[in-house]
């Protein structure tokens, strides 16, 4: 047997491994490897600004992301054109590509922490249709939530997440797109990590935002979280429970994320007060260099 044939039926059980059940936590082979992308979220208020010669659309965001060098751009669901086009989304796509830019992926809202059963299916079924967007796109994830954390909290509304997440994991799958659950909306660790364990799809895993657990011991509960990262939202700022904000230690972020071995997207995200466009430049280089040290 030669060499790739071996990898290649190597790389065979490796699939076949993960398709037996939920990603827990994800097997990769090799070295970990981050690539910089920058999420449009990042320029909320410049997307929504009401003076024409001040807004910016998804062209400008992509032209941004190319001219400051970032490898990827994370296209956020709420800012495309409406209403929404095929037509639309392909013209998004040509303009990643002639500049040089992957779209890294794409998000939309979605509360799968329904008790009424039309209410659940009506969120599967609008997260389906943006697992289409992605495809489309040529994203490889799209970005999800699973419900508020005082939500989730009960049985009933859990049990009705991880049914939601899972069938549009199983659909997503179906179009070769990763369905990432982003630790937002007051969801604390322990549930993050419940939900994830409960879903049972290999095309499934954590969009891990850095700086949205508010606990005692963020960097502790980011390495629990961390095996089960498909993509990272990565903050400039963490804020520890009863206390302000403060700068994330970049380093010790990326030990954390290399120990888990994890390869992809270091999504930077920035949700401080300062300008993004003062900002973003110097963090970028920033986090480059961290890297670059890291080797």
């Amino acid at each position: 047997m030669s060499l790739g044939t071996g990898a290649a039926y190597a790389g065979l059980g490796f699939l076949a491994q993960r398709r037996l059940g939920a990603i827990e936590p994800i097997g990769r082979p090799g070295s970990p490897r981050f690539k910089l992308s920058l999420v449009g979220y990042s320029f909320r208020k410049y997307f929504t600004e009401q003076d024409p010669a001040k807004r910016i659309t998804l062209f400008d965001f992509i032209d941004y992301c190319a001219d400051q060098g970032f490898t990827g751009a994370e296209l956020t669901g709420y800012y495309f054109p409406q209403p929404l086009t095929e037509a639309g989304l392909i013209a998004v796509k040509r303009r990643a590509y002639l500049r040089g830019v992957a779209i890294s992926g794409t998000s939309t809202r979605s509360d799968f922490a329904q008790l009424d059963r039309a209410k659940l299916g009506e969120q599967v079924a609008s997260v389906k249709s943006w697992i289409r967007n992605a495809a489309l796109l040529g994203a490889p994830y799209l970005r999800v939530f699973a419900g508020h954390g005082v939500d989730v909290q009960v049985k009933e509304r859990k049990r009705a997440c991880i049914e939601g997440l899972e069938e549009c994991a199983e659909y997503a799958g179906s179009q070769g797109i990763f369905l990432g659950m982003e630790n937002d909306g007051g969801v604390t660790p322990n549930q993050t990590l419940d939900i994830v364990h409960g879903v049972k799809s290999p095309w499934f895993g954590l969009n891990l935002d850095l700086g949205n657990f508010h606990t005692d011991d963020i960097y502790r509960d980011v390495a629990r979280c961390a095996p089960y990262a498909i993509n990272v939202h990565f903050k400039k700022e963490i804020q520890r429970a009863g206390r302000a904000a403060e700068p994330a230690d970049i380093q010790r972020m990326l030990g954390i994320l290399r120990e888990a071995n994890y390869q992809g997207y270091l999504a930077l995200e920035y949700e401080a007060d300062a300008d993004p466009y003062q900002v973003i430049p110097g963090w970028r280089k920033e986090v480059a260099a961290a890297l670059a040290v890291l080797g």
